[in-house]
């Protein structure tokens, strides 16, 4: 289990480095700004919990195979293919991370300003699913989770997918639909909330039609 947990901090630490660090100092020389906006919401809201959770989600991914190296049992012990399995996942989810991140280019944010008008992305990765940086941080959790079974890593998966659906839910579609009304409609209705064809939006009622 050593070795899953030193691979998975690694791989950890390479999707943290490519997914905020560069993409920050891409943003920075494209635009002059960070892309950060921070927490959204009063304290206690949803929105405000979204937030919380994510950041406990990413302590929680270092935290697991640490834990995992000071002796924290696994779930899931001597089971080779299962890590082999997760690796693969990770690798995937990186891979997914910056590929929707591109397709974002100067649109790309970390949080939302609701007073702030960016480009609606509705190509590459967007054009089947209107969150495919949620999803890829989603399999790169489960990867990660995979590869160090324990219950530290299980309940950063868990904080992970909670805040992923209240950012989602409750914070970005609002905004989108507020911001970029029939455009952001006629896109939801062609295009899944998470993957293709799952959560597309109703046609002018911004419902959703498929959870």
């Amino acid at each position: 289990m050593t070795g899953w947990a030193w691979a998975a901090l690694a791989l950890y630490g390479t999707w943290l480095l490519a997914a905020f660090g560069m993409r920050t100092v891409i943003q920075l020389r494209r635009t002059g700004d960070s892309g950060f906006r921070g927490l959204s919401g009063r304290p206690g809201s949803a929105a405000w919990w979204a937030g919380v959770l994510f950041a406990a989600a990413l302590l929680g991914a270092v935290a697991a195979p640490v834990a995992a190296l000071l002796g924290l049992p696994a779930l899931a012990e001597d089971v080779p293919a299962l890590h082999a399995a997760g690796t693969a996942v990770t690798v995937l989810g990186i891979a997914a991370t910056l590929t929707a991140q591109g397709a974002m280019g100067t649109s790309w944010r970390v949080g939302v300003d609701a007073a702030e008008r960016t480009d609606l992305v509705t190509g590459g990765l967007f054009a089947h699913v209107r969150n495919p940086v949620f999803t890829a941080m989603g399999v790169t959790g489960l990867g990660l989770t995979l590869m160090v079974p324990n219950a530290v890593s299980l309940a950063a998966l868990t904080a992970l997918v909670v805040a992923v659906e209240l950012q989602v839910r409750v914070v970005e579609e609002p905004y989108l639909r507020a911001v970029h009304g029939p455009a952001y409609l006629a896109y939801g209705a062609t295009a899944g909330r998470f993957v293709p064809g799952v959560g597309r939006l109703g046609p002018g009622t911004g419902s959703p039609e498929a959870e």
